[in-house]
Parts: C-alpha cells; structure tokens; sequence
C-alpha cells in the first residue's frame, strides 16, 4: 500500500548522487516509481490524499502532488535503465541534457510532506515577496503566501517543473524576506507573494 510518498535507496552512490524529474505518461507516476524501485533506483514519488465525489459515493485517493512527474536520484550512470522504464518519457533537463533539481527543493518537499499540514497542488507562481516559516514543523521553509478564503497558504516551487504545491499554515508562522536580504544561494529559492485568491 502507498503512503503519502514512496521513497526507497541508501549508500554511498546515492550520497554522491543528484535528484533528477522524471517526465512519465499520464497517470503512470506510481506504477514508473515502483518499477525504478524494483531496479534499485532512490525514488520520492510525494503524494496527497484526496476525495473524488461520484454521483453515489466518495472515493479517498492518494494521487501524485506532481502529476506526471517522478523524482530519482541518481549520478545517471544507467541511463538507457531510466528510459527504457515502460511509462518514463523523459529525465527533464534543458537543451537535451538533463538537469539536476537543488536538493533544498527536495527536502522542502519531503517536510512538507511529512508534516500533517494539509497538501494540495497548486499553479506555478513565480515572483514578488518571499516569506519564511519561523517556527513549526515548516520551519525555515521559504516560499509563496497566499490567501484563500480565510486561510494561508505557503505554495512552494519546484522550478525547473513549473509545478507547485500549496500547504496550509498560519499567517503568525511566517515572516516577510526582503530581496535584498536575499544571499545569492537564496535568489534561487523558492519564491513568496501575498496575493488573494
């Protein structure tokens, strides 16, 4: 059974590896990831819990928090292993190689979805203020802040996918980062606004 996220690999190789996204067919992120699995790849397929109504009963599911996409981390040594996967279309990279996703991304992901904050997708944003989680679970967590209804969201940005996620936090939590505090590690992080939706 899934968890909210599938996660496997240890050792030294991993150590000196880099995360890398994984493009796949539509609706195949769970079935790529245990197949990388079953080939001894690190994997981090992070999932939400949903519920879809029909018309005679609700349905919970854990989907993909990045539809389509799988993460691997890996030195890509095995390749033609990675591509030759049924469902992997691409490893996503730019003028056709590919690029390695900052491994803050990653775990801003991966303690997200470890809190019990509640998760959701979320459009890409880019862009103006920056704010940054001062204490919980969250903490030190930067990110997008926007208000929807009568709470807060933190979205935080994978870039190289223009894909986010959106968690709930508490407006008190969070503190405003000026560009210029920005260091030039920082400039590349994850963006925050406050906006109303």
């Amino acid at each position: 059974m899934l968890s909210k996220a599938i996660a496997a690999g240890t050792g030294e190789a991993i150590a000196k590896a880099a995360w890398y996204a994984l493009h796949t067919r539509h609706q195949h992120e769970k079935t790529v990831a245990s197949l990388l699995l079953g080939k001894g790849f690190q994997v981090f397929l992070p999932l939400y819990s949903t519920v879809h109504r029909w018309k005679d009963r609700d349905k919970h599911l854990l989907l993909p928090l990045y539809p389509g996409y799988v993460f691997l981390r890996d030195r890509l040594e095995r390749n033609l292993q990675i591509l030759a996967t049924p469902g992997v279309h691409s490893i996503v990279g730019t003028t056709g190689s590919p690029e390695p996703i900052p491994e803050f991304e990653i775990d801003a992901v991966k303690r997200i979805i470890e809190s019990s904050s509640a998760v959701e997708p979320h459009p890409f944003l880019e862009g103006g203020d920056r704010v940054r989680v001062i204490y919980g679970p969250l903490e030190g967590i930067e990110g997008i802040l926007l208000r929807k209804k009568n709470a807060f969201r933190l979205v935080l940005s994978v870039e190289m996918l223009m894909k986010s996620v959106a968690v709930e936090v508490d407006a008190s939590m969070v503190e405003r980062v000026s560009a210029g505090n920005w260091s030039p590690a920082e400039r590349g992080r994850d963006r925050l606004i406050y906006s109303a939706c």
